[in-house]
């Protein structure tokens, strides 16, 4: 249970739903869903059949489930949504990095690909103008010395003078600013080896795995994993000349070259603007093994994990569309973040085509928030299909059906009518739905905690 107090409506829904004659196989939807703080509910049936005797094999329905309905999970990957489900997609999102770094046999990734050039790099915004910071040396420009958590930090010390229309246009283009560094990257790296592009194409690849992130100050940056592969992909050795340096050189030439920016026009009263990167580029080598010094696949794979289940509403701005700016005073959004949503909201009718206000609770930003290229790995579907195959076979198990596995698939007559039938908790399920999900994430703590042990004994 939670360790708040609740309230007394909250207290007696708890009691009424912990005392239903069903509350077992309401707990066993909710600890499948991994305690999903908005479960999506289904009704219906699904019906197996033999095609040739007619005989029935399986028949499910939820008319005998708690309220008539089977709860699945959201799968939203926000943390402040649905903790529950963004554990799971951070779960998938390191293993999908980790494979492309260190290879995965169960995914046909080999592990050879530690040998390739791989660096982790990040990409930042460029300023738009001075804000409150935490300097290596000194105090920040305003005389203060912030704390870690000083609510200031990334907030504009003048904000008359702060650029938040250039800081929103930037978050808008940044996905085709990316897409023209790579495209970019690609020459750089056939200029260092001696080749056209058409010979690079013929003698490596260029592999990523990327994710945004939100700075304190409203800006989105770009961490990636980016590797050298041979022709074919992973399952190739890069060719001799693809070296760590080469790309690290080549990376930063192309993120400060001309070609790697984006212009938006004049419109309105708003002057024409060129994008490019800000000058803060960091390239670090990937390690398969720590040295102290150097980064590791295994910290690259946890912080791409962190950073893919988090979005704008860390600056302190909504975590959903926002309808009308008066939602602003009613959640308590902060100045910075709410100057920054005004800006889209003012810009929106100059750049109709850019959706500056559909997307200004991501404070303009409209990309894939994680991306990877084709052959960098798996990817997140093949992993969540993974998942459901599996359940799949622990119901069918748990159910003594285990038989149909063995049975030819064109001979099993399938039939199902599903609809959709709502979603969420009442107040008293969103509070044991709580306490479930703490209750998995304990037992997962505790049985990763118990594996490292045994794997350093």
């Amino acid at each position: 249970m939670p360790e708040q107090l609740l309230d007394p409506t909250t207290l007696g829904d708890v009691l009424r739903v912990a005392s239903a004659d069903d509350y077992h196989r309401w707990e066993e939807q909710i600890r499948r869903t991994g305690g999903c703080a908005d479960p999506i509910h289904l009704q219906g049936w699904t019906l197996h059949k033999d095609k040739t005797s007619g005989e029935t094999l399986h028949h499910y329905s939820t008319e005998n489930e708690p309220g008539g309905r089977l709860r699945v999970a959201c799968g939203n990957r926000r943390a402040s949504r649905c903790p529950a489900c963004a554990f799971t997609y951070a779960g998938d999102t390191y293993h999908l990095i980790r494979a492309g770094l260190a290879g995965d046999d169960r995914r046909d990734i080999p592990a050879t690909v530690r040998d390739h050039p791989r660096v982790f790099a990040t990409l930042t915004a460029p300023s738009f103008g001075p804000v409150h910071n935490r300097p290596d040396r000194g105090a920040c420009r305003c005389g203060t010395r912030h704390g870690s958590d000083d609510s200031a930090l990334g907030t504009a010390l003048d904000p008359a003078t702060y650029d938040y229309a250039d800081a929103v246009l930037f978050n808008n283009h940044a996905g085709q600013l990316w897409q023209r560094f790579t495209n970019r990257l690609r020459r750089e790296l056939a200029a260092r080896a001696g080749l056209t592009q058409r010979e690079l194409k013929e003698r490596a690849r260029l592999s990523y795995g990327k994710v945004a992130e939100f700075q304190k100050r409203g800006a989105v940056h770009f961490h990636a994993v980016i590797r050298i592969d041979g022709p074919e992909g992973p399952d190739t050795p890069p060719p001799s000349w693809a070296t760590v340096e080469l790309l690290t050189d080549a990376i930063r030439a192309a993120a400060a070259h001309s070609y790697t920016s984006v212009s938006v026009p004049a419109a309105g009263d708003q002057p024409a603007r060129t994008f490019r990167w800000g000058t803060q580029l960091d390239v670090r080598p990937v390690k398969a093994f720590g040295d102290g010094s150097d980064i590791t696949e295994q910290a690259v794979a946890a912080y791409v994990a962190k950073y893919a289940t988090k979005a704008a509403e860390t600056t302190g701005t909504l975590d959903r569309r926002i309808g009308e700016l008066a939602e602003l005073d009613r959640h308590g959004v902060p100045d910075h973040a709410r100057r920054l949503i005004e800006a889209c909201k003012l810009l929106d009718p100059l750049y109709p085509d850019r959706r500056l206000w559909a997307w200004a609770h991501m404070l303009g930003f409209r990309g894939h928030f994680s991306t990877k290229s084709r052959n960098y790995s798996t990817t997140l579907g093949a992993l969540r299909q993974e998942r459901a195959d599996y359940r799949a076979a622990q119901e069918r198990e748990a159910l003594g059906l285990g038989a149909l596995e063995d049975r030819e698939p064109d001979t099993v007559l399938v039939l199902a009518d599903w609809q959709y039938a709502g979603h969420g908790h009442t107040p008293g399920e969103s509070a044991l739905a709580a306490s479930i999900a703490r209750d998995l994430q304990l037992n997962r703590e505790t049985a990763r905690q118990e594996l490292a042990a045994l794997e350093g004994a």
